[in-house]
């Protein structure tokens, strides 16, 4: 079976889909993304788009950052992504891909004097992490770039320099992944994923303004939270408040709700066991994406007629 992406206005099979070695984004990191879920309802016969519309509102937030022109509609962006899930047939979880990038042929870091293009592309994609094992984190030694450097709440593809140099220590050092602090030392985030903490029967994060990106899957926990009637705080966390947290967890369309069991070795909690906040949250969450909670049923596009 053939696969198909979607660049600059048409569908092109995937093992054709090219684009200039001399591409500005290929050599400067100029361009700007989203990470995007579906979801197959095995039960619906039916392919479920998580909350699309809020990731190309982002993504139309972070290229305005980046002094880009969309050369599409959020509809259009919408319809085109229901069209290549419909073409590839996809009867699994899958990932979805935007990219809005600089494609102007030239040397020279300026975003001015630089036209913009798009591609779309999807792949399967099962779990990025066990959702039923907790991870072992580490404090990163690298810090988070900070917005008046490489704005975190743009979704830039060079940023991400950062979030692999964060990983790829974390996994070396025998973690799963790591724990980012800001220049003056706050928590922010993952290395590509949002925090949330529970203490004392209320669920906490980082503010928007601590060099955090602004997650749609961290906006749609803390939406939950408050339906089940959780206690919500956004403030800032100081790193060894890490060390004393009742549970933990990272959210992100990649990770989706996974807990944390220990930080620098300390095990979360008495024992580094899944909480039972984080664990009502993660399931009420995997029903919530796969169109099986009606009040929720706005956030899922069904791709299949």
């Amino acid at each position: 079976m053939k696969e198909y992406v979607f660049l600059n206005g048409n569908y092109v099979e995937a093992d054709k889909a090219m684009i200039p070695v001399r591409t500005h984004a290929f050599l400067y990191g100029t361009g700007v993304f989203e990470g995007i879920r579906a979801y197959y309802n095995e039960e619906d016969k039916q392919l479920y788009i998580f909350r699309m519309k809020e990731h190309y509102e982002r993504m139309l937030r972070s290229g305005k950052i980046m002094f880009m022109n969309s050369p599409y509609t959020i509809e259009e962006y919408m319809n085109q992504t229901i069209e290549l899930l419909k073409r590839n047939g996809y009867k699994q979880d899958v990932y979805i891909r935007p990219t809005l990038y600089k494609s102007a042929i030239k040397v020279g870091p300026g975003l001015y004097d630089n036209e913009d293009s798009y591609c779309l592309f999807t792949t399967p994609f099962g779990a990025y992490y066990d959702a039923t094992a907790g991870l072992n984190v580490c404090v990163s030694n690298w810090r988070r770039t900070a917005d008046n450097a490489i704005p975190p709440r743009a979704k830039v593809t060079g940023a991400y320099a950062n979030a692999a140099l964060i990983k790829t220590d974390a996994h070396n050092f025998g973690f799963d992944d790591a724990i980012v602090l800001s220049e003056d030392g706050q928590v922010t985030e993952g290395s590509a994923m949002n925090l949330m903490f529970v203490q004392n029967g209320k669920l906490i994060t980082t503010n928007t303004t601590d060099d955090i990106l602004v997650g749609v899957t961290r906006n749609t926990v803390i939406q939950l939270a408050r339906d089940l009637g959780i206690e919500v705080v956004e403030r800032a966390v100081d790193r060894t408040e890490l060390y004393i947290m009742d549970e933990m967890f990272v959210c992100g369309t990649g990770a989706q709700i996974t807990p944390i069991a220990s930080v620098d070795k300390r095990p979360i909690g008495n024992d580094g066991k899944l909480g039972p906040v984080t664990a009502q949250l993660q399931k009420l969450y995997f029903d919530v994406v796969k169109g099986k909670v009606a009040k929720y049923k706005n956030w899922c596009t069904p791709v299949y007629d």
